[in-house]
């Protein structure tokens, strides 16, 4: 699913970004080559996450969320703003997004918290602090850049850590319904995101038709793509009639190229991933790895459910991207590692250790060096007589 799901983003990320690229540097590869480059750190990022054991990655996240609070203030003293948002670092001429990697240091921390309250999770005050704060505070932070689709997905990340670490519903209900107020008053006080919500509603006048203007001709796109498609390459809505359409409208391309077929086939390939996600968290003897599988699971195919909601007209638009598929260096090589981390976790499957360690023979030289570890059983710490009550 992994491989399938990169391999089939490179071909329309190619497909979706040719006449662009060409019109801007007669390069009908450039965006698709830069794609291509960000696969080799990416799927370093997912070996590396493959071999590092669970005890290894969760001591990793305090560190790595200090890391990325760091970095949301400095993008926004030194970052290079891009579609009227500041949200980038530009490093010899390649743009880094700090943000996508804070999604993963805020599940691996969140998730570190909680499962060493779990016992205390009845009580609001315990489910509550530290974890809602510091997700108030990085929230606040992508709202200054302003960054709206992320912010979101970082709800949905914190949302997602408390109810699978066994909160109530009703605090997470008052959670909800806190974040649907905040959502709304942001999209009221800013003239741009006002003009896409009405125009979502329907409203009228040539700012709403122009705010518009992208969500109209992706519907346009699903339409002509009928229920096979125009053909691989063919799309007439690339050629400028289509604004992103490599990126947060690569979905459109997909059904105007593929049909309804070819949508149809990603819906199903995030289906399984959901549903392959959650059956490796029910089958995790670690609390921690149960979490934040069950999380990263769950950010992922929320944040793929937005995106193609918003490209078939269910949604306002937010701008938030299609995991592995649409175009964007620094969300590919985020979104490898949170694979190999669910790859990690289905090897260290009670009943995966069982036949991998039966299967074990001696590694020595380049196998040793290039093939995973062979994963330990999962020993729970020994409780102390200590702690919260």
């Amino acid at each position: 699913m992994f491989g399938l799901l990169t391999v089939f983003g490179l071909v329309m990320v190619l497909s979706a970004s040719s006449v662009r690229a060409f019109l801007a540097n007669e390069n009908s590869y450039e965006v698709f080559l830069r794609q291509l480059m960000f696969c080799v750190p990416g799927l370093l990022a997912y070996y590396l996450a493959l071999r590092m054991s669970p005890g290894r990655l969760r001591a990793m996240a305090p560190g790595a969320l200090v890391v990325g609070l760091v970095s949301l203030v400095l993008v926004l003293i030194v970052g290079v703003e891009a579609g009227g948002s500041r949200s980038w670092f530009r490093v010899a001429g390649v743009s880094l997004q700090p943000s996508e990697a804070v999604k993963v240091a805020l599940t691996f921390w969140g998730a570190h918290v909680l499962v060493a309250r779990r016992a205390v999770m009845h009580r609001w005050k315990y489910a509550l602090s530290p974890v809602v704060p510091v997700t108030g505070l990085i929230c606040v932070l992508l709202v200054l850049q302003p960054d709206l689709g992320m912010t979101i997905t970082m709800a949905v990340v914190a949302l997602a850590l408390l109810f699978f670490a066994g909160a109530q519903m009703r605090l997470i209900g008052a959670l909800v319904v806190g974040a649907a107020v905040g959502a709304l008053i942001l999209g009221l006080t800013a003239p741009y995101r006002l003009a896409r919500i009405t125009s979502f509603l329907g409203g009228g006048g040539e700012d709403y038709r122009e705010a518009g203007f992208q969500a109209r001709q992706a519907l346009y796109a699903l339409a002509d793509g009928g229920l096979f498609g125009t053909g691989l390459g063919s799309s007439r809505s690339k050629w400028n009639y289509l604004p992103n359409a490599h990126n947060d409208f690569i979905f459109a391309i997909i059904g105007e190229e593929l049909g309804f077929v070819g949508a149809f086939a990603v819906l199903a390939l995030f289906a399984t991933l959901a549903y392959t996600g959650f059956r490796i968290a029910a089958r995790s003897a670690d609390p921690w790895l149960r979490l934040v599988v069950a999380v990263s699971t769950t950010w992922l195919v929320a944040q793929a459910a937005i995106n193609i909601g918003y490209v078939v007209g269910l949604l306002p638009v937010t701008g938030l991207q299609l995991p592995l598929i649409s175009s964007g260096g620094t969300s590919l090589v985020v979104t490898m590692f949170v694979f190999g981390v669910l790859t990690n976790a289905a090897r260290h499957e009670p009943e995966a250790v069982a036949v991998l360690r039966a299967a074990r023979k001696p590694r020595s030289g380049f196998a040793a060096l290039v093939l995973p570890p062979v994963p330990e059983l999962y020993r729970a710490p020994a409780r102390s007589s200590g702690g919260v009550r």
